[in-house]
């Protein structure tokens, strides 16, 4: 079984796929935490690194190629904006939440000031929407590829795991 859980920053994706794997003993397989991971490694903000990800398409073909490799071998909840497009899966999901609601989870998240979280949040999506329509010709607009689309503003995280554990459960039957 594959899982890919996409959506923007602060949609929960993280959130809700580390629960699924969990809940089902899957693997998680993170492209943002990746991401962060490089970000840190290079002393960087993950606004810094984003423009740096700009100059150097490699990173993102090397962070989703990683992700897909790992995905191969079944059993995994994937979780990035990409992987409901780069990943064979036997459920896509996509989370979406307003701007202002995945600022204030971000801004919590993070522990920064809300209209940080809010100018930083637009900075970083500018720039993933602008290399990926570089890299793959993505348009990140078209849900279409999903197999199930979820506001997650309009439950807790909680209820959205659950949600999502009927639809998992119901497929592996």
């Amino acid at each position: 079984m594959i899982i890919t859980i996409g959506g923007p920053i602060g949609s929960g994706k993280t959130t809700v796929a580390r629960a699924l794997a969990s809940k089902f003993g899957l693997r998680h397989i993170s492209a943002g935490q990746v991401f962060r991971q490089m970000a840190r490694e290079r002393g960087m903000s993950l606004e810094e690194f984003s423009k740096y990800a700009e100059k150097n398409l490699e990173l993102d073909r090397a962070i989703d190629k990683k992700q897909m490799e790992l995905a191969k071998s079944g059993n995994a909840v994937v979780d990035g904006r990409l992987s409901g497009l780069l990943i064979d899966a036997d459920l896509k999901i996509w989370l979406k939440a307003s701007l202002e609601v995945r600022a204030k989870r971000v801004a919590e998240r993070e522990s920064k000031d809300f209209n940080v979280a809010l100018k930083e949040t637009k900075i970083r999506e500018r720039s993933e929407n602008k290399r990926y329509k570089k890299i793959y010709n993505f348009d990140l607009s078209d849900l279409s590829v999903y197999d199930v689309v979820l506001n997650t503003e309009l439950w807790s995280a909680e209820d959205v795991i659950n949600i999502i554990y009927v639809m998992v459960s119901s497929l592996k039957r």
